[in-house]
């Protein structure tokens, strides 16, 4: 069992085959040691997606939560473009978390903190750099969209 794989055996998660993208777009694309990871939805393994106005129609915890199942649909995603050994994965760059929020909403980095927390756990890396945005809507009404990029061996 690889490093990676015992960290999630530990931490009892389970990397999901990701979703297929929505539109006219790769799912992530590779540029010499990097991987650029499309904008992933907070869609289960059962196909529900996580949706509404944070705070608003869900709320905060399950606003973080659904940033965790967007950055492990995002892993997955890696997972692939690594042929399947995430102990490819160097570091991960930068994270871009988009929250659906009315004007007024401000915790915009507690609801990405979710994604961040995991990527941090999962693979010990340094910290990454990240962006935590609020917007009137997001594809399928999700709650959240996260997009990533990870540097590989």
């Amino acid at each position: 069992m690889s490093k990676i794989e015992e960290i999630l055996k530990k931490l009892n998660i389970d990397i999901p085959s990701p979703p297929k993208p929505v539109g006219n777009y790769a799912a992530f694309s590779k540029y010499e040691k990097l991987i650029y990871i499309s904008g992933q939805l907070p869609i289960g393994a059962d196909g529900k997606i996580i949706t509404g106005k944070v705070i608003k129609d869900v709320s905060l915890e399950q606003a973080q939560k659904a940033a965790e199942i967007s950055i492990l649909n995002a892993v997955g995603q890696l997972k692939i473009a690594c042929k399947g050994d995430l102990n490819k994965v160097k570091s991960c760059i930068r994270i871009s978390g988009y929250v659906n929020c009315l004007e007024n909403f401000s915790d915009h980095a507690k609801v990405i903190n979710g994604a961040s927390d995991l990527i941090a756990k999962i693979f010990s890396f340094n910290l990454h750099s990240r962006i935590a945005i609020g917007c009137n809507s997001l594809p399928l009404n999700a709650c959240v969209e996260i997009e990533s990029i990870f540097e590989i061996n």
